[in-house]
């Protein structure tokens, strides 16, 4: 009965994990291409938060949970947009840019709720919908994979197919190679014939896209409304994920399903008798203590080398 009751906690861990994992991935996948373009997309965090409310707003106002999702895409984009413009036109530093972003959107998200609802806490005058989660046909019905594979977010499927896409896009495109080319050595990828502020543009488009989605996760899937701040640090999470993840997608991945299963093992010891403190911090904890054991062995490696 033990070893029956602890499978059954597994798998009633597994939907919590992947639902934590999710706008972790999404966030880490959109720095993963601005870093291989060498454009860090530190402003990930204000991103996200931006583009959940603006999904709440486009949702209520159509009525329509579907065009949240795409009024949270196009504000990502606008703002990776505004982020290449802060940096290749106004020749402001990248990393100052992104904290500014950030700090923005938290001062900024908060005065537009408020001057639309008429409360700083949360959304939930308006009515916003939520994107639907997904039974898989034939998998639902299967006793243990049934549980393990379906009736997800529609997004944890997107996040999770868009891992082996982002792969490749990186390795076997002519776009992959040429950002990577532009992001370890710019001079020479504009001795080639790139265009090189081109390509950092459009790597910054596309982690605001994926800012984007993350951030339509957050108040379209992982709850139904927006609330203030509640990205609660869910972007540098995902800057330590990608960093942890060697440069690869799938890196990314395994880095952002250990750092959502620190968030989904407080979330599931909560109420057991651990300090609320340490439950709230584990999941910040966690990145920092792999981001130290990280920074050592890179140390060594380079000692080594």
């Amino acid at each position: 009965m033990t070893a029956l009751a602890d499978i059954s906690h597994f798998l009633d861990l597994v939907p919590v994990l992947l639902r934590v994992m999710t706008p972790i991935l999404l966030a880490a996948l959109g720095v993963h291409i601005s870093q291989r373009a060498g454009v860090l997309n530190l402003g990930i965090e204000g991103m996200m938060l931006s583009a959940a409310l603006a999904a709440v707003l486009a949702s209520a106002a159509s009525g329509n949970p579907w065009v949240g999702l795409v009024g949270a895409l196009l504000t990502g984009a606008l703002l990776g947009m505004l982020l290449s413009l802060a940096v290749h036109i106004l020749k402001a530093d990248l990393i100052l840019s992104g904290i500014a972003f950030n700090m923005l959107a938290a001062a900024g998200t908060t005065l537009v709720l408020y001057m639309l609802t008429g409360d700083k806490g949360m959304s939930g005058s308006l009515s916003s919908g939520t994107l639907p989660s997904l039974s898989l046909p034939f998998v639902a019905d299967l006793p243990v994979l049934g549980r393990l594979l379906s009736g997800h977010h529609v997004l944890t499927y997107v996040a999770v197919l868009l891992v082996p896409v982002v792969a490749i896009a990186m390795t076997r495109t002519p776009f992959g190679i040429r950002l990577r080319a532009v992001g370890e050595n710019p001079e020479a990828a504009a001795t080639a014939g790139i265009d090189v502020v081109k390509m950092q543009v459009a790597a910054l488009v596309l982690s605001g896209l994926f800012a984007g989605a993350a951030g339509a996760f957050l108040s379209l899937g992982y709850v139904s409304w927006f609330s203030q701040n509640m990205s609660a640090g869910r972007g540098f999470v995902a800057l330590a994920a990608d960093l942890m993840g060697h440069g690869s997608a799938w890196g990314t991945l395994a880095a952002s399903l250990l750092l959502g299963a620190a968030d989904a093992v407080a979330i599931s010891l909560q109420g057991k008798g651990f300090p609320s403190e340490l439950l709230q911090a584990l999941p910040y904890l966690v990145p920092i203590v792999a981001l130290v054991i990280h920074a050592r062995a890179r140390k060594k490696r380079a000692l080594h080398s």
